[in-house]
């Protein structure tokens, strides 16, 4: 007999939630729940000021659905919301007027956001590619897939399987191409949409940030979702950002996009290392022509126009693609290719500079 939501729901019922004193069923802190095959996922939404109270719950309720017939693997995950604030205490506020600025991350020398203003500019595509390209550099490198909407980076870099955490609190992250990696992909079945809220998308990068063993890093990259919202404000606000990479096409309204994505980080104090023009030019493979679909000079111009370098030009090409689709950053699968140039000397540019 097939494994059912019914049945995972049935034997959750039997799990009592400490805060409610009802089960955790009925007190709404199963979300997310997938059942495939034998692969059965959730998330216990959960008060951040209790998760130690909610670890042996997740534990229990990870034991009650691997008891049931036909299941085989159980992935239960802590994700915290948004307690609701107290009445302000004003003589404690006066006592305490020192801001936290942004924290760095243990064991991480830099953090590089990689942005948009746009989705389907190359974004994810130049980030894999640069964290190889650092890695080949000699640089030890992590990428942290923070596009929680849309997390490609496991399939790019080649990547699968749930990370372990042997003591229910800290994650041990995947490794492919000498860099090594996390993503919310790994947590979640590819083809289920991830439908959260700000608090709960801030929960899991923070989460991914502080909990992961990310161990001696030179540098992080992290792949930022397309436009200015929630997670680069958490990350900005929340984390020494070192610096900001803004990808773009030549398109006016990508460009217009990402004026948007430099200013926020304009805002929120976060020096830009540069622009990086993706599908640049095309050369067709049969007659050689070469064409600027998308325009040409945009983002050199804008960048002149901030006061920003341009660091690289990067073309429209079929191995970029096909590379990322297999698994293999170009960067590694065609390393000497005009292609995997152009993201090396970027690598190089910033590392020359101090920046990774």
């Amino acid at each position: 007999m097939a494994l059912t939501r019914d049945a995972v729901l049935t034997a959750l019922k039997d799990i009592s939630d400490p805060v409610s004193g009802s089960d955790v069923v009925a007190a709404g802190i199963i979300r997310a729940l997938n059942v495939e095959g034998g692969t059965v996922r959730f998330v216990l939404e959960i008060d951040p000021a209790k998760a130690e109270t909610y670890n042996p719950v997740r534990d229990a309720c990870e034991a009650a659905v691997k008891a049931l017939d036909g299941v085989e693997t159980v992935s239960a995950v802590l994700t915290a919301h948004s307690a609701p604030k107290p009445p302000p205490d004003l003589k404690a506020q006066k006592a305490a007027q020192q801001p936290q600025g942004p924290q760095k991350v243990a064991g991480i020398d830099r953090i590089i956001a990689v942005a948009s203003g746009k989705g389907g500019v190359g974004k994810s595509t130049v980030s894999v590619n640069l964290a190889c390209a650092l890695a080949a550099e000699g640089r030890r490198v992590g990428l942290l897939d923070a596009d929680v909407y849309g997390p490609s980076q496991p399939r790019m870099l080649g990547v699968s399987g749930r990370p372990a955490s042997p003591d229910g609190k800290t994650i041990l992250p995947l490794r492919n191409h000498g860099v090594t990696m996390m993503s919310i992909g790994l947590m979640t079945n590819e083809r289920e949409a991830v439908v959260w809220r700000g608090p709960m998308l801030m929960g899991a990068l923070q989460q991914m940030m502080g909990q992961v063993q990310w161990g001696a890093l030179d540098v992080l990259i992290v792949d930022l979702p397309p436009g200015t919202g929630d997670v680069a404000m958490t990350l900005a606000q929340k984390y020494a950002l070192d610096g900001a990479l803004v990808v773009s096409t030549p398109q006016d309204v990508a460009l217009l996009d990402a004026r948007k994505g430099m200013n926020m980080f304009e805002k929120l104090g976060t020096p830009i290392y540069g622009l990086i023009e993706n599908m640049s030019t095309h050369i067709c493979s049969n007659c050689g022509h070469e064409e600027h679909i998308f325009g040409h000079g945009g983002v050199a111009a804008e960048a002149e126009s901030m006061g920003v370098p341009l660091l690289a030009e990067i073309p429209l090409h079929l191995d970029i693609r096909t590379s990322s689709d297999g698994g293999a950053p170009i960067v590694v699968s065609k390393p000497d290719s005009p292609q995997a140039t152009a993201f090396r000397d970027i690598a190089r540019r910033l590392v020359e500079a101090g920046q990774a």
